[in-house]
């Protein structure tokens, strides 16, 4: 089974770097491990679960089955985006955790999730509504700014969809050989349980979104996330590399992942197709800029702009060394990138140019948001701070 290298879950290790842990395929589910020491922030890896139960035989309850646990360390333990909901902002992180501050980062309440799988991202398309994804193919939503959360989708239910999509479309003897490769992915996946994260989720509107994860796991949504549709076959990633981001940019909707692949929409809105890139790492993460450019950002401090929609790639030197974990862009058009030691480098010129910007409080990085009044707002292991935007 394929190392999954993942911005979401970087901080659940494991290993170091060239060592892996499959998913498990036995009936138990485990957590993953807890961090030892930081030097184990280098590997990324997404430890994974099994088959769901509603309590597992080695004594760990099913986080499907288990709503997060209060806790009054919630937003200083291990949290792993954070995003911005009208005034408020919004973390997520480990078991379900999921913090809300109405005072620019001063306090936090923690609040109530009917999981306690590990969340990895979250997006609000405006003050109200929200998604978060993570650990176990879930999806949450919350149409209070963050406050409550509802279950839209788990890793059983989702295997089930990709199942039923891929027999509507490939189930007949005369199925091209690619379709019946497909099907019989989305089988394997549906036996191996509630095991696949998704990693990242990203909406238009109210109405439709997407969330993308490990093993080209990718669904739809144009109903707010009532319905979700699979996505499997509608990319051009016959590898079936790990998603880590999808994000809009010039010319259309992006999605970054392994071994250097950048999918963009087609015209259509019908399938992501892959772009020429000059790198075959991976890629976490995409931000696109004030002067319609597109940075994509990955391993080891690896960072391109395009100017044309993907078509061609300048490398960009930011100066950060360790591998570059988040970005986001604030309404001045400023866009910041943090790497995995927690350095943060801001431009003012559409990503051309990066210098070094001094944080207040230093720690290892995994999201950053734009906190708005010239801050911006970080996570990671040691939890949530908030820091002046200024170099």
């Amino acid at each position: 089974m394929r190392q999954i290298w993942s911005i979401g879950g970087l901080f659940r290790l494991r290993a170091a770097h060239m060592r892996r842990r499959p998913f498990r395929t036995d009936s138990s589910r485990r957590r993953p491990a807890r961090i030892t020491h930081l030097a184990l922030l280098a590997a990324c890896v997404v430890a994974g679960g099994g088959v769901a139960a509603s309590v597992a035989t080695d004594g760990f309850s099913d986080p499907l089955q288990v709503a997060a646990r209060m806790s009054p360390l919630a937003n200083s333990g291990l949290l792993l985006a954070v995003a911005r909901s009208g005034e408020r902002l919004v973390a997520v992180g480990q078991r379900g955790h999921i913090v809300v501050s109405a005072d620019g980062g001063a306090s936090w309440q923690q609040s109530r999730v009917p999981v306690s799988s590990d969340l990895t991202a979250v997006f609000f398309v405006d003050a109200a509504k929200g998604w978060a994804v993570g650990h176990d193919g879930v999806i949450l939503h919350s149409s209070n700014g963050g406050k409550s959360w509802e279950l839209q989708l788990d890793g059983l239910r989702a295997n089930e969809l990709l199942v039923a999509a891929m027999e509507r479309k490939y189930g007949a003897a005369a199925a091209s050989e690619e379709g019946q490769r497909l099907l019989a992915e989305a089988r394997r996946y549906k036996e191996q349980g509630a095991d696949k994260p998704f990693l990242d989720v990203w909406f238009a509107d109210g109405s439709t979104g997407y969330a993308v994860g490990a093993y080209n796991l990718i669904f739809r949504t144009d109903d707010g996330g009532k319905t979700w549709e699979p996505w499997f076959d509608r990319t051009e990633n016959p590898k079936l590399f790990n998603l880590y981001s999808v994000r809009p940019g010039p010319g259309g909707l992006y999605v970054a992942g392994e071994g250097g692949l950048l999918m963009r929409l087609d015209a259509s809105g019908e399938k992501f197709r892959a772009l020429q890139t000059p790198y075959n790492g991976s890629f976490f993460g995409i931000v696109g800029t004030a002067d319609a450019a597109l940075l994509a950002f990955g391993l080891r401090g690896n960072v391109y702009r395009s100017e044309d929609e993907g078509r061609s790639w300048t490398k960009v030197e930011t100066g950060l060394p360790a591998t570059v974990v988040a970005g986001t862009s604030d309404a001045a058009g400023t866009v910041y990138l943090a790497d995995l030691g927690g350095r943060v480098v801001a431009s003012a010129d559409g990503g051309r140019s990066f210098g070094t910007l001094p944080t207040e409080r230093t720690m290892p990085l995994a999201g950053i948001a734009d906190a708005g009044s010239g801050r911006i707002a970080l996570v990671g292991p040691r939890g949530v701070a908030v820091t002046a935007a200024k170099r």
